[in-house]
């Protein structure tokens, strides 16, 4: 009688995990900005309505280093009115989160190009020496 024996690659298992949360994080914060926009507006993609307060005009991608990784937002483009989401500030490009371990690292004593490799390997996205001397001269 023979057994059938399951092995498990725990390497695979967490990247698969680990990509199962960033597009859960993804889908969640586009949900949102579409939401926005459809209350901004008062009507739903491609509705007619009489209380409509501007038009759709697509969207554009923008990227943010979240702690689950990169994620590529949708960003709405509206016309006949202005489109200031509350999720997400204007031009931030991490989450404040990524921002405060860059610095915690930096003046833990990691050198800049250590921190460097240690992104791409936390969050799959390299953040250059001059954003770290950047952020230190913010904080």
């Amino acid at each position: 009688m023979s057994k059938k024996i399951i092995q498990l690659n725990e390497e695979i298992i967490k990247g698969e995990l680990k990509e199962l949360v960033r597009s859960s994080v993804e889908e969640t914060l586009n949900n949102l900005l579409e939401q926005e926009a459809k209350d901004l507006t008062q009507a739903a993609k491609y509705e007619r309505t009489e209380s409509r307060q501007g038009y759709r005009s697509g969207h554009y991608d923008r990227d943010l280093t979240t702690t689950s990784g990169n994620v590529t937002l949708k960003m709405p483009r509206l016309k006949g009115i202005p489109f200031e989401t509350a999720i997400i500030e204007r031009y931030r490009r991490r989450e404040s989160s990524v921002e405060e371990a860059l610095i915690e690292m930096y003046l833990a004593g990691v050198s800049v190009r250590r921190v460097e490799d240690i992104t791409e390997a936390l969050w799959g996205t390299k953040v250059s020496p001059g954003t770290i001397s950047e952020l230190n001269k913010k904080g």
